[in-house]
C-alpha cells in the first residue's frame, strides 16, 4: 500500500477525532426493536424506518460513517476494497485465506461475455450517458449468469460476487469505447483497483494511483438507505433477481440529486475558473438561487467523513495535471467561502467535492464519475439486499389520496 497516502489518512483521522463527537452510540438489538414504530414521516418517506441493519451506519449529527462496526477512516487507511466487500457481504472481516479465496473468486468473476461489449457497441456511447449504458449492459450481463433467478440468500450472494467483479470491467469497456478504443481485458495479476484503472487506460497504475483508487471506492461501497440502496432492496424484495436490482440501482444513481453531483462539481468549477472570482460567483448564486454543487449533504450536519479524506486526497494527486492544480485551488477557495459564509448553517464539502478532482487527477473522464461511484456502491447494493431477504418482507408504503372520489362518467360525445 502506498504510505504516502495511508499518512495522509492517518492525519486526518487524527484531525477528525478532536472534532467528531466520539460519544458512544447505544447498542440495539433486533429484538429492541418493536415493529410497528411510530416515526414521523416527510415527503418522500424522510424519517421513515423501513428495515433493520448491521451493514452500515451514518449519524449525520455526529459525522460517523461506519460499516458492520469499523468507521471510515480505519478502514480508508488499513482496509483494501476487496476486503471491506467481503465485509459488506458477510457482515465480518475476513481471515487471510478468506480474503485470498474472496479476492480469486473476484478474478475468475472479471471476464464479461463478447456479446455484452458487442451491444455496448452498437448502443449510442459518444452521444448516451455512460450511465444508461452501463444500466443496459449490465441488463445484458444478466442473461449470461448462470442461476440468477435462484433467489436464495446463498445462491444471491454468489451473483452479487459476480457483480461486484464484472462492474468494473463493464465500465472501463464503456470508458474506452467512448474514446473509440478496444476494451483491455482484466489482468489477473492486479488488484481489484489497480486493475480497474488498468482497464480503463491500458497502462498498470503506480502504487499511489491505485491505493487512491481502492479508498476512493471504499469510501463510496455504502451509505445507508439512500435512494439508490432502498431501490436495490425495493426491486430485490419482490423475489426479483440480483441483476434486475442492482439495474434499478443503476437507474436511480444516475438522478442528478443523487449520483451525478460529483460531475456538475467540476463544471462549476471550471465555471468560476479562477480563486479570485470565488465570492462574486458565489453571491450571484445566492442571487440567483443557484445550488453550490458538492456543498452539504442531506444527512449530514457534520463534516462529511468522505469529503474529510477526499479533500487532501484531491490536494496530494493535484500535482498529476496542471489543469487540476488549477481547480484545486479554486475548489480550496470555495470550501473556504461557502463554509464561511454558511457557518451558522453547517455547510460542508461532502463526498462529491473534492472526489471529481481526484478521478481527474488519475486520467479518468467526466462523464465517468458516476459510473465509478456505482463500481464500489455495488457492494453495498448487493449487502443490503441479501440482508433483508434473509428475513424478506415486501415493501408497500402508502399515498395519501387528495383527488375526487364521486365524479360522474360523462360519455365521450359530451366532453
Amino acid at each position: 500500500m502506498s504510505q504516502a497516502v495511508n499518512d495522509l489518512i492517518k492525519k486526518v483521522a487524527e484531525e477528525a477525532a478532536s472534532e467528531v463527537d466520539s460519544t458512544p452510540e447505544p447498542k440495539l438489538s433486533v429484538e429492541d426493536v418493536k415493529w410497528p414504530i411510530d416515526v414521523k414521516i416527510g415527503r418522500g418517506l424522510e424519517g421513515a424506518i423501513a428495515a433493520t441493519s448491521k451493514i452500515g451506519y451514518v449519524n449525520g449529527q455526529k459525522g460517523w460513517l461506519v460499516y458492520a462496526g469499523y468507521n471510515c477512516f480505519d478502514l480508508a487507511q488499513h482496509s483494501t476494497y476487496e476486503e471491506t466487500a467481503f465485509l459488506l457481504l458477510y457482515g465480518k472481516l475476513p481471515t487471510s485465506k478468506e480474503l485470498s479465496d474472496f479476492s480469486a473468486k473476484l478474478v475468475r468473476h472479471r471476464s464479461i461475455p463478447e456479446s455484452v461489449v458487442e451491444v455496448m457497441r452498437h448502443l449510442p456511447v459518444k452521444e448516451a450517458h455512460p450511465m444508461g449504458i452501463l444500466r443496459t449492459a449490465v441488463s445484458a450481463a444478466g442473461n449470461f449468469a448462470s442461476d440468477s433467478d435462484n433467489v436464495s440468500v446463498d445462491a444471491e450472494r454468489e451473483v452479487s460476487i459476480q457483480l461486484i467483479a464484472e462492474f468494473p470491467t463493464i465500465v472501463a469497456a464503456i470508458g474506452r469505447i467512448r474514446q473509440g478504443k478496444d476494451p483491455i481485458a482484466p489482468n489477473p495479476d492486479l488488484g481489484h483497483a489497480a486493475n480497474f484503472l488498468y482497464m480503463l487506460t491500458g497502462e498498470v497504475p503506480d502504487e499511489d494511483a491505485a491505493r487512491v483508487m481502492d479508498v476512493a471506492l471504499i469510501l463510496h461501497a455504502d451509505h445507508g438507505m439512500n435512494a439508490s440502496t432502498f431501490t436495490t432492496m425495493v426491486v430485490n424484495a419482490t423475489l426479483s433477481d440480483m441483476y434486475s436490482s442492482v439495474v434499478a440501482g443503476i437507474g436511480s444513481l444516475k438522478g442528478s440529486l443523487h449520483g451525478g453531483a460529483n460531475e456538475r462539481v467540476l463544471y462549476q468549477l471550471e465555471e468560476i475558473g479562477k480563486p479570485e472570482n470565488t465570492l462574486a460567483w458565489f453571491k450571484e448564486a445566492q442571487k440567483n438561487k443557484v445550488k453550490v454543487m458538492g456543498m452539504g449533504h442531506r444527512v449530514y450536519k457534520a463534516y462529511d467523513p468522505r469529503g474529510r479524506i477526499f479533500g487532501p486526497l484531491a490536494g496530494l494527486v493535484s500535482d498529476r495535471d496542471p489543469d487540476v492544480a488549477r481547480l484545486y485551488e479554486v475548489a480550496k477557495e470555495v470550501d473556504r467561502v461557502v463554509s464561511g459564509e454558511l457557518k451558522d448553517k453547517k455547510i460542508y464539502p461532502n463526498v462529491d467535492f473534492y472526489s471529481g478532482l481526484v478521478y481527474k487527477a488519475l486520467g479518468i473522464e467526466t462523464p465517468l464519475f458516476t459510473p465509478i461511484f456505482a463500481v464500489s456502491r455495488v457492494a453495498g447494493w448487493t449487502a443490503r439486499a441479501l440482508e433483508h431477504l434473509a428475513d424478506n418482507r415486501l415493501f408497500r408504503p402508502r399515498a395519501i389520496y387528495t383527488g375526487e372520489t364521486e365524479l360522474d362518467y360523462r360519455p365521450i360525445s359530451e366532453r
